[in-house]
């Protein structure tokens, strides 16, 4: 089986805690541990879609790792808005306990399937300024090279799981640029985040052309894992 959540913001190292933000997160990785617990086994994969620890160096997020690696299952991460401790690429995937795998800009082949991960972008309206303008389309072409990544990976027709960090499409869920090129390659449904509290404009399930789209951000689903089907 395959889950999803995101959006932990854990703190083991950096004083940081999530509770000053709502109700939602008091103890909340508590909650989420239990729920873990409670529905993944070891042969099942967990993807979390970025803003997972709020360390700011490498070896500060270590331990936060290692509280997602003791839980059932395959991780398989991707790097968020606030993943500052995730400068070098390699250099994440050195440190990651033996269950955790990380993805960026690319794909990875786990447990009869295809991942795919990408951080993603705001998608802008009229009013963005150009430098958010300027990022969008440099992760449309992340974007492209991850589903390529996944396409030469898929040998036999499996299913392919995208995950990125911001929404790609607006707070009204119209099409973007990153949807049309969704659309294009034979994915079976895209996981995100980055969406918080209880004025966000969520939609937890959206489908577009046949592709569903889910919300994980840990606080929006009551801090339970997002069941992908």
């Amino acid at each position: 089986m395959f889950f999803a959540i995101s959006d932990l913001h854990l703190s083991t190292v950096v004083n940081k805690p999530m509770d000053i933000f709502g109700g939602n997160w008091d103890n909340y990785f508590e909650k989420i541990k239990t729920d873990w617990r409670e529905r993944v086994t070891d042969g099942d994969v967990v993807l979390i879609a970025g803003d997972i620890s709020w360390a700011m160096r490498l070896e500060d997020a270590v331990p936060d790792l290692k509280e997602i690696a003791a839980l059932p299952g395959k991780k398989i991460i991707i790097k968020g808005n606030h993943e500052y401790w995730w400068n070098s690429y390699s250099k994440v995937k050195s440190v990651l306990p033996e269950s955790v795998f990380a993805i960026q800009n690319d794909a990875l082949k786990l447990s009869g399937a295809i991942f795919a991960g990408t951080r993603g972008w705001t998608v802008p309206d009229k009013n963005a300024a150009a430098e958010d303008v300027k990022i969008y389309e440099r992760e449309k072409v992340r974007l492209k090279m991850t589903l390529d990544c996944a396409l030469k990976l898929r040998t036999q027709n499996e299913d392919i799981y995208v995950m990125t960090h911001y929404p790609p499409f607006n707070a009204l869920g119209a099409d973007s640029d990153f949807t049309k090129i969704i659309s294009e390659y034979p994915v079976k449904c895209v996981v995100y985040g980055h969406l918080h509290g209880k004025d966000a404009r969520a939609m937890f399930v959206v489908e577009k052309n046949g592709i569903k789209y889910y919300l994980t951000s840990c606080d929006l689903t009551g801090n339970k894992l997002v069941e992908l089907n």
